[in-house]
């Protein structure tokens, strides 16, 4: 393996105005995200070239006995491990294999109560809660060998896609134009496609994230809902870190900086966008993102690397449009007027989420790295850029 030479630093700082809402910073002052499992040192945080994370053995789990469905009317009490809990989560959890359509229906009719009151299968449990269980019956369970020739496409599909995968998470190469969750007119998607993973007890692989349809790269997925929790949690508390490519149009100036707005939605009948808001406006919240210049083609293009420490809807999106770099081929938020796509570039979206490091639940950390999807790499060899550039993206702080 060749050795890899850091690019200086001291060139991707360039004078000139800096973008409204942006500043620049020193990546060097903060402690950069470091991926290792326990008993290994550190290893750095680089955007190097997509490599095969070694699996994590995750140690045994002890079995324990399902709890029987109840045949008729039967009350239980929340405890101390299920306070905080989701009514359907809870359901899910005490009987593993009911199925959701049964879950919503049993709420929405009102048969099951939590003491004594109507409850939504939204709503938080508290521990010492009394719930009125109806009878319940579970759906068939799944036979092996049982799927249909399209579940198993579907199937092989999503283990094409996979880039790490242990018993409790899996990180999925989601394809550009393929969508996270269903919505109107969408009728493929990965939750949808998830199904045909749900195992004989009824638990399906749960989403713990999202991205956009038209973008790229890593997608966390959580095998169990103890995982789903965990890592749930760690987005929460920001202990993620996700880098993201991006081909700009122009070059930003300062080269690294730092953009700080409020987003709001702004829905039309025919759209839904992010628009720049103003501290206090209904439905705003404040929004950060870090961003490196790592190469430029001929100052009309820049190829960056984006780091959210937010996670807004259309984030990465609306900034680089509001610093007046919108990212080529977004059909939503590309404002430069008449300017020309180069030739041989395709218009589709040019993001994505390159790189995921989080807290593995069971120790340790889960390190991702996803390839430049096709439409990507044919704009990144036309235009000459090197992907296995120094990113330097990866030392911006936190906050």
């Amino acid at each position: 393996m060749s050795r890899r030479v850091k690019r200086p630093l001291a060139k991707s700082r360039a004078s000139g105005d800096r973008p409204k809402g942006a500043r620049p910073y020193r990546g060097s002052q903060a402690q950069r995200p470091q991926a290792h499992r326990p008993g290994k040192p550190p290893a750095r945080l680089s955007a190097s070239a997509p490599r095969t994370a070694k699996p994590f053995i995750a140690e045994p789990e002890k079995i324990v006995a399902e709890p029987q469905l109840p045949a008729k009317v039967q009350t239980v009490v929340v405890t101390a491990d299920e306070n905080n809990m989701r009514v359907d989560r809870f359901l899910e959890a005490r009987f593993p294999g009911l199925s959701f359509s049964h879950i919503q229906r049993i709420v929405r009719k009102g048969e099951l109560r939590v003491n004594g009151k109507r409850a939504d299968s939204k709503d938080r449990l508290e521990e010492g809660q009394s719930i009125r269980i109806p009878p319940l019956k579970l759906d068939a369970p799944r036979v092996a060998g049982s799927l249909s020739e399209a579940a198993t496409k579907t199937l092989q599909s999503l283990k094409d896609m996979i880039l790490y995968e242990d018993a409790d998470v899996m990180v999925l190469n989601k394809p550009a134009g393929l969508a996270v969750q269903g919505g109107s007119g969408t009728t493929r998607h990965i939750d949808q496609m998830l199904e045909v993973m749900r195992d004989a007890k009824g638990q399906k692989p749960r989403l713990v994230h999202r991205l956009d349809k038209e973008t790229a790269g890593c997608l966390l997925v959580a095998k169990t809902r103890f995982a789903a929790t965990a890592l749930t949690g760690s987005f929460r508390h920001r202990s993620a870190r996700k880098i993201y490519w991006a081909l700009v149009a122009g070059v930003p100036k300062p080269k690294q900086g730092r953009i700080s707005t409020y987003l709001a939605k702004e829905e039309s009948e025919d759209d839904t966008i992010m628009r720049i808001a103003a501290h206090g406006d209904e439905g705003a919240s404040h929004a950060v993102t870090y961003y490196a210049v790592v190469e430029t083609s001929a100052q009309k293009l820049a190829w960056v690397s984006l780091k959210p420490v937010t996670g807004r809807t259309h984030q990465l999106r609306a900034h680089m449009a509001h610093i007046d770099h919108a990212i080529v081929g977004d059909p939503k938020y590309f404002n430069k007027e008449n300017w020309e796509l180069p030739g041989g570039l395709q218009k589709r979206l040019h993001l994505l989420a390159r790189r995921i490091v989080i807290p593995h639940p069971r120790g340790g950390f889960i390190d991702a790295t996803a390839p430049l999807p096709p439409h990507m790499l044919q704009s990144w060899n036309l235009l000459g850029l090197e992907a296995d550039r120094f990113d330097p993206i990866e030392n911006a702080p936190e906050e």
